[in-house]
């Protein structure tokens, strides 16, 4: 059976659903052999640049082959990308899991948009539960869309509304999972913290931790995507802070640490709200690793403004730091905004990364002479641990079992390990 070839940008969302794609043409009687998928992302400028220099390169690459270019960056702009003379097809993000929308050589040459509207999509199919196999963790599609309007976000356009897929779905998909060999499950979606409110009882994301953790008695790890800080309620700060199978690690969406900035971005929290939830889960449970996304240079920033996230990152003891330098999109409110130079938004990108970067390799000096638990990649030689700390081993280990070590060094923004018994 033919595999047709996926190029995924972006999130790991992309990454689940290329793959579920991947195996939903690989059911179908369409012929991939000569067909490259775009799994597109629209996150950022950058994002769509690279993307269509992906599109570019893979033409270039592989003249002979049909490029399709599907995810958020076509589902928002799909008129852009059928006018690149390298792409044949462009489907969009609901649309991409009818296998018919890839059968291509249809009456005519032209780039052919199949493109729904995404924002009428109400119920939760099937196939919103995905996972991405081939690595050591499995990625579990739990929520799809975003119901909030931050200003400088154009996802939601991209996603449609927030869409929840039943707990027995997903907790079938971890067991099938377990049952694979897989250790560590991580749930993902747009908005992982609105899990629930379109389902039947209202069950919040916590709940759901909840019934995994019981019905699949034998999964290792437990992981989540980027977390809205403002939507950990009681029961999944519990879980977070108290259950060994949930790994040490949580990754915040804070994207500014300046008040006046949170709220011209429609965020829904507060600077002070940020940084006590960290400190109660680091009084909880010391060795949370915490990863944040935090924007640089958005409109109306002023220096003193952008010195109130450079320092969150020492309030928020952040050691897998997301730095992004805000871009404008078009058709978001932001866009509207009074913009920043882009030579500050450079500058103060910079800072960012150097900030977090120093934060990052205190942290892992810190670690060394620890002893911990590995989940092996795929080569054998690298892993991450449980506060996703990447690891780099001394010697070959079983891919996806997870392994004592001896943490002996660093060596960039790798630990160095060494297996033990």
């Amino acid at each position: 059976m033919t595999t047709p070839e996926m190029i995924s940008m972006g999130c790991r969302l992309n990454i689940a659903e290329s793959e579920a794609l991947r195996q939903n043409l690989m059911a179908s009687d369409i012929a991939t052999e000569n067909l490259i998928i775009v799994n597109s992302c629209a996150v950022t400028n950058e994002a769509v640049r690279q993307t269509r220099q992906a599109i570019r390169r893979a033409k270039k690459d592989n003249p002979d082959k049909e490029i399709v270019v599907t995810g958020c960056a076509a589902q928002v702009d799909p008129a852009m990308f059928a006018e690149m003379p390298e792409t044949s097809a462009v489907v969009g993000n609901f649309d991409k899991y009818d296998a018919a929308n890839f059968k291509l050589g249809l009456e005519t040459n032209r780039p052919d948009i199949r493109v729904s509207d995404v924002m009428q999509v109400q119920e939760t199919a099937p196939h919103m539960v995905s996972a991405f196999t081939e690595r050591a963790r499995a990625f579990v599609e739990i929520q799809n869309g975003c119901d909030h309007r931050c200003t400088f976000c154009i996802i939601p356009y991209g996603r449609g509304n927030s869409r929840s897929v039943p707990a027995g779905q997903i907790i079938d998909q971890v067991q099938s999972l377990v049952d694979k060999g897989f250790a560590e499950v991580v749930l993902t979606g747009v908005d992982v913290t609105s899990y629930g409110p379109d389902l039947p009882g209202q069950p919040s994301l916590g709940m759901l931790v909840e019934r995994i953790l019981k019905h699949v008695p034998a999964l290792n790890r437990l992981r989540l995507s980027s977390l809205d800080g403002i939507e950990i309620d009681d029961r999944l700060f519990d879980l977070l802070s108290g259950e060994p199978r949930m790994m040490p690690h949580v990754h915040l969406s804070l994207q500014s640490g300046d008040n006046m900035i949170l709220k011209r971005m429609k965020r829904r929290h507060s600077r002070e709200q940020a940084i006590d939830l960290v400190q109660r889960l680091k009084a909880k449970r010391p060795e949370i690793a915490i990863g944040a996304d935090i924007i640089a240079g958005f409109p109306t920033e002023t220096d003193a403004m952008f010195a109130h996230s450079l320092d969150i990152i020492d309030q928020c003891d952040v050691v897998h730091g997301h730095i992004f330098p805000y871009s404008p999109k078009k058709g978001t409110p932001a866009e509207k905004m009074p913009q920043v130079d882009g030579r500050i938004i450079k500058e103060r990108a910079k800072l960012l990364r150097n900030k977090a970067r120093a934060k990052a390799s205190d942290w892992r000096h810190s670690l060394e002479n620890s002893r911990q638990n590995i989940l092996v990649e795929s080569s054998g030689l690298t892993g991450y641990a449980e506060n996703f700390a990447r690891v780099q081993l001394n010697q070959p280990a079983l891919k996806g079992a997870i392994v004592p070590v001896e943490i002996t060094g660093s060596e960039g923004q790798t630990l160095i390990g060494k297996l033990s018994s």
